[in-house]
Order: structure tokens, then C-alpha cells, then sequence
């Protein structure tokens, strides 16, 4: 038995009056996703546990059978696993986005979603000009460090940090000022880890602003990165891999991303990191290439996880249009192929298709309400130690509303990763 889960990410929505007071799914021409739908069985999941705030870290956690509460180490941690960047015992880390400011507020989050060229040169320089930073705190310019990633994305780690500092995300807070935002302690002992931040936030935005590289930008109409914005802090994470969860089922893997966070995810999981040539992480993604690489490595795992970000971005865009086109691109450059050919093996695969979260076009970021689901299966089981043939319930299409009529009902926790394990 093999297991393929296909994620578009932030792709539940709520109705818009724009596409007809539909969701983008609703919206979207989409036959092989609603395949899944139509012939498999559906459910809804709560992938952010109460208390949580439902960025990706929490969602991806939740939905793969996670106990956040015991697990989670903040976003950056995770990410820094998939840039191959140690954590040690004394130091904290964190993402560190840069943003777009304008005036009073927060533009944007991704600097107008910088290329990595152009990002990579702004970190190369804020650690160049290190030396010269001065504290008012007890840390010294030695203490800090940021490490590229990819276009807006970016790592920031401390020695010596606190992981308990406040932070808000800065997608949260697009077209709202940035100042009430900057960074809190939690406790006392994360006052002088948020002061550094604090400073280190004012002291990025001197620099950057006069960067050439952000001279040309505005020079070209485009947003410039001038301003870094640290958050989710943590330290270096336990976790059990996927294997030692469920070891009947899965015994080895792989994941398939354009995000850091996702192969960050993925390496503490045990399974293998996969990168695809021209994977953006944003609408112009290669799909193909996602696709071809899913197939070969469910060609040779057990559990293959393939990530697609483009709806999520399209969401905190705010643009409803872009974001059903996303679906139907995922739809005909990458779900159909698949199934169209794992119809044809032999071996019986289960294939899931879910967001982990929705993002809103009304709101551009993420919520908590539950997202559908859908899983499929190849064909019936020939053998007694796999799990049975799936049988398909009413639903007739993949979007909010049919999924909530699922036979799997609203999930929890580890229902959903068991469910599709069988």
C-alpha cells in the first residue's frame, strides 16, 4: 500500500462576491479533484487545535498526527532543519520575513515577493554590516545571525535567546501599522531576547532602504524590502518521525516542497527532502515538475507528501481571481496526471487531497475554521494486510460545503492521518 498526500495550501475559502458568491473551489474548474471527491470518501479537519494560532507549522503538525502541544518548537526551528542550519542547545531560532513597509504599515509580507537573488544579497549585507550593530541589551552583534532562504522567507537565530517573546506574524497584519506589532515579552526572561529584536527591526530598516538593491526596485514600480520581521521563535524540536508513529505503514518517504517550513516539517518526520527545479512557491510554480517527482518517489515509498503553495499566496494577495486559477492549474497540471496514472499500477494507492488551512481572500490570512478532505483509492486491496477498499460516500465534488456531508464527518487530531492509513 502506498499513500500520497497532496496539500494546497490555504485553498478553503468563504464566499465571494466576486466569483459569483462562490470559493475559489466552488469557482474553479476542477474534474480530477472532484474525481477524488466524487469516487472517494470525505470528511472535514480541524487541523489547529484550540489555542493555537493557525499558521502552517500548526496546521501541517495537526494534520499529520502531531500532538502540537508536545511538539511544536516555533516556525523558524522547522525551517532551519530543511537549510541544513544547526540549532544549538543555547541558541533560539526564528523566521525573519522581509516585509514591505510603507508609511505607518505594513504593505506587504514578502517584499512584493522578492526573488531569492535579490533577498539573498539584502541577508549577505545585514550580516556584513553585523559589526557595527549595537545593543542596549546584554547580547552583543556576535550573538546574532541570519541565514537566506528563500525569497522572503529567511532564518534569524540567537545565542543566548528566549524563546518566550511575542510576535505577530506579518501576514496577519497587511495594510495595519507595524509599530503596536513589534515584538513582547511573554515572561520576564524573554525582555531582553524582545528588546534585541525590537532594535534589530529599526536597525534592518536604516540599512535596507538605501540598499541598491531596493533602489531598483522602486525604480521598477516594485515594492522594496525594507524592513526585516522576526517571529515564531523556538528551540530545537523532539520529535518522533513517521515511521516510529505508525511503522506498519510507513517505512520510508518523502516530501516534495518550495518552502522551507514544509521540508523542515519533513525532515523531522523522517522523510526524505525532494526539490524541484522551478518550484516557486507561487503561481508560475512547476507543477510538471512536482508532479513527475511525486510519482517517482511514490514509485519507490511508501508516503509521499507533495506541497503546492500558489493558493496560499494567492490568498494573503487578496486576489480571488489568481487563487481559482491556482486551483484549476493544480487540478489539470498535477492531480489529473496523477491519477490517471496511478489508476494503471498494480499496487493500490491511497491519495488524499486537503488545504491545511483556509486563507480568505476577505480577510489575506489564515483561520481556523475546518477544512475539507478528500481520499481516494486506486483500486481494491489484494491483500489481507492492507487496508480495504474505500468505499464512497454522496459527495460529488470537493469544495467547504459538499465535503461538510462527508462520511467522515468533522475530524480531530489524529483522525484524519489514521483514517487514510487505515
Amino acid at each position: 500500500m502506498k499513500y500520497l498526500i497532496i496539500l494546497a495550501d490555504g485553498a478553503a475559502d468563504e464566499p465571494i462576491a466576486q466569483l459569483g458568491n462562490k470559493t475559489p473551489l466552488q469557482a474553479a474548474n476542477k474534474p480530477n479533484i472532484d474525481r477524488i471527491a466524487r469516487e472517494g470518501i470525505n470528511g472535514r479537519l480541524t487541523t489547529v487545535p484550540e489555542g493555537f494560532h493557525p499558521g502552517s507549522e500548526i496546521a501541517h503538525l495537526g494534520l499529520l498526527g502531531y500532538d502540537v502541544a508536545k511538539v511544536f518548537e516555533g516556525r523558524g526551528s522547522l525551517e532551519a532543519a530543511s537549510m541544513q542550519v544547526p540549532i544549538e542547545d543555547d541558541e533560539v531560532a526564528m523566521r525573519c520575513n522581509v516585509i514591505c513597509l510603507e508609511g505607518d504599515n505594513i504593505k506587504n509580507h514578502s517584499a512584493g515577493n522578492i526573488s531569492n537573488e535579490e533577498a539573498a544579497e539584502l541577508i549577505k549585507y545585514l550580516n556584513e554590516q553585523l559589526p557595527d550593530f549595537k545593543s542596549q541589551t546584554s547580547f552583543t552583534w556576535q550573538d546574532v545571525r541570519f541565514f537566506e532562504g528563500v525569497s522572503y522567507r529567511h532564518l534569524l537565530k540567537i545565542r543566548h535567546g528566549n524563546k518566550h517573546v511575542a510576535c505577530t506574524p506579518p501576514h496577519d497584519k497587511i495594510g495595519q501599522p507595524w509599530r503596536p506589532e513589534l515584538t513582547r515579552p511573554e515572561q520576564a526572561d524573554g525582555a531582553e531576547t524582545s528588546t534585541l529584536l525590537n532594535e534589530l527591526i529599526l536597525w534592518s530598516q536604516e540599512l535596507l532602504s538605501q540598499h541598491p538593491v531596493n533602489q531598483k526596485r522602486v525604480a521598477e514600480g516594485k515594492d522594496p524590502a525594507n524592513s526585516i520581521w522576526p517571529w515564531s521563535l523556538g528551540y530545537r524540536p523532539k520529535m518522533q518521525t513517521l515511521h516510529e508513529l505508525f511503522p506498519n505503514r510507513v517505512k520510508t518517504g518523502a516530501v516534495i516542497s518550495a518552502v522551507d517550513l514544509i521540508f523542515g516539517i519533513g525532515v523531522y518526520c523522517g522523510l526524505d527532502k525532494v526539490e524541484v527545479p522551478g518550484a516557486t512557491g507561487l503561481w508560475d510554480t512547476n507543477y510538471e515538475g512536482k508532479r513527475d517527482a511525486a510519482l517517482e518517489q511514490l514509485r519507490q515509498k511508501d508516503f509521499v507528501f507533495l506541497h503546492v503553495e500558489a493558493t496560499d499566496e494567492a490568498g494573503h494577495d487578496g486576489d480571488a481571481e489568481l487563487k481559482r486559477r491556482c486551483v484549476e492549474m493544480l487540478d489539470e497540471r498535477c492531480v489529473g496526471p496523477i491519477l490517471n496514472e496511478v489508476s494503471k499500477w498494480d499496487e493500490t494507492v491511497r491519495v488524499a487531497i486537503l488545504p491545511d488551512h483556509p486563507t480568505p481572500i476577505k480577510y489575506r490570512t489564515h483561520t481556523m475554521t475546518p477544512v475539507p478532505f478528500a481520499i481516494w483509492q486506486n483500486h481494491p486491496s489484494t491483500s489481507a494486510s492492507e487496508p480495504a477498499t474505500l468505499q464512497s460516500d454522496a459527495v460529488q465534488s470537493f469544495d467547504e460545503d459538499a465535503c461538510f456531508n462527508g462520511a467522515l464527518g468533522l475530524m480531530q487530531r489524529d483522525e484524519f492521518i489514521r483514517a487514510l492509513l487505515g
